[in-house]
């Protein structure tokens, strides 16, 4: 038996952060993980992601490079160079939050975790440990779901296996329009793959708006290797030694698709199945979600729950705001997870980012909203770069003048929202933006500009 204060079952962005503050509040903690360091968004999901889709835009730059009179050739991608390269950036990382929980003195513990009662987890792994806690983060994270009719395995792929494959599929359909299914899209496509996407909606990244996603949308079908169908219903996959075979019902037409792999990307859901939380009385939903006050807190309140086996977005950065939180919460401090505005990115061509509402649902709750427009075509930096496609929007209430939310699409959007979510949770108003000096030339112009327009003076548009 091995008694701690605080025991966190999961070690991803939500799981390892709540760990480092639980020690800096003085309490001992014990980390468990069944697999590595970092959980999914580290190993096999955000930043093997990021990292493969910067180098295809390395592999892509030649065609973007002849507009400005600057031509190469002889452009070749080796995929296990490529491969290696990413897990070196996975292991600098998890090596570093290895450090950094052992710095802390902080107990890890691999295997897996399961309730035995309200106050003792199981670990099983090479050896079984008993945790006794006094306080329990729960931060399982999630998996694909899975297609009953399409199980994963061999040309079946999840983005796990798309992020790791060792040579170039020269052809890729991927079942899902979401922002893992453009992603990895548009990252194949720019290493010359040939795409096909399926998306059930009637466009692709619903999660945005259709200013947004449209924008996407043009330049995924401007591009020759790439194929995009909407409102499409995967019918059936027949697998092959070579390739797989797609039928899909696309508005009512019958079309049958040859590739080398499908990948699925349809969504996910939370791991909490092996958890046996039956045996600690803790409340799960039918989809398998732990309800959770603006605490994290679980129907008992020494058990918390956070990222992406709560209901909200699943999203890394909110699952390390949630175990801040939590952490703050069960040391006797007042956390609130209300208060904050979480971003979210789609690492797209262009790429996409909004923080906020969405005007609809602004509008929903009672909401009289202004909307202004700043085109990155009238902002000299993007044009530059050759990446003028996009906007930033700022979206403010009409009675007090605070920005309610905003989006940008384009060049640097990953990088702008950041600037727009500090606006939003310290409740600004544009003329606040539009009084702070932006360096020129730069993207973060915009932001300026559109404040500009919000308060009536535009400058370099009508």
């Amino acid at each position: 038996m091995h008694t701690t204060d605080v025991l966190i079952i999961g070690a991803g962005p939500g799981g390892y952060v709540a760990a480092l503050r639980a020690a800096q509040f003085g309490n001992r903690v014990t980390i468990v993980d069944k697999a590595n360091l970092g959980g999914t968004c580290l190993n096999v999901g955000c930043i093997p992601s990021k990292a493969l889709i910067e180098a295809s835009h390395y592999a892509n730059m030649h065609k973007k490079a002849v507009r400005a009179g600057v031509r190469f050739s002889d452009v070749s991608v080796d995929f296990q160079a490529l491969q290696d390269w990413k897990n070196s950036l996975v292991d600098q990382l998890t090596s570093g939050i290895e450090g950094l929980l052992t710095h802390r003195e902080i107990m890890i513990l691999q295997g897996e975790a399961s309730f035995q009662d309200r106050y003792t987890v199981k670990v099983a792994g090479e050896e079984e440990h008993l945790v006794s806690f006094s306080s329990c983060i729960i931060a399982t994270g999630s998996r694909p779901v899975q297609i009953p009719a399409l199980r994963f395995g061999n040309r079946v792929l999840t983005s796990t296996e798309a992020l790791a494959l060792q040579e170039k599929p020269s052809s890729l359909a991927i079942i899902g329009g979401g922002y893992i299914g453009v992603e990895l899209g548009t990252m194949f496509a720019n290493f010359g793959t040939h795409v096909t996407i399926f998306e059930g909606m009637d466009t692709i990244l619903p999660g945005f708006s259709t200013d947004m996603s449209s924008i996407v949308f043009e330049q995924l079908t401007s591009r020759e290797n790439v194929r995009v169908h909407t409102g499409a219903k995967v019918t059936s996959v027949e697998q092959g030694p070579q390739g797989v075979n797609i039928h899909a019902d696309i508005n009512g037409s019958v079309k049958q698709v040859e590739s080398d792999y499908v990948l699925v990307t349809v969504g996910r859901k939370p791991n909490t199945g092996d958890l046996h939380l039956e045996n600690a009385g803790v409340r799960v939903s039918e989809q398998g979600f732990i309800p959770i006050d603006d605490s994290g807190r679980t129907n008992h309140p020494h058990i918390f729950a956070i990222g992406d086996i709560t209901p909200g977005p699943a999203l890394a950065h909110r699952a390390t705001l949630q175990g801040k939180i939590a952490v703050e919460s069960l040391n006797g401090e007042v956390g609130d997870g209300s208060e904050y505005v979480i971003p979210a990115v789609v690492y797209s061509d262009p790429p996409l980012a909004s923080v906020g509402p969405s005007e609809a649902e602004l509008v929903a709750a009672g909401y009289t909203v202004d909307v202004h427009n700043f085109p990155f075509d009238h902002n000299g930096r993007a044009l530059t770069l050759g990446m003028a496609k996009g906007f930033v929007k700022l979206i403010v209430d009409s009675f007090d003048q605070t920005i309610l939310a905003a989006e940008v699409a384009g060049e640097g959007a990953p990088e702008l929202v950041n600037e727009l979510a500090v606006s939003i949770q310290s409740g600004l108003t544009p003329e606040d933006v539009s009084l702070v000096v932006h360096a020129h030339p730069t993207l973060g112009e915009s932001i300026m500009e559109a404040a500009d327009k919000a308060i009536g003076l535009p400058v370099h548009t009508l």
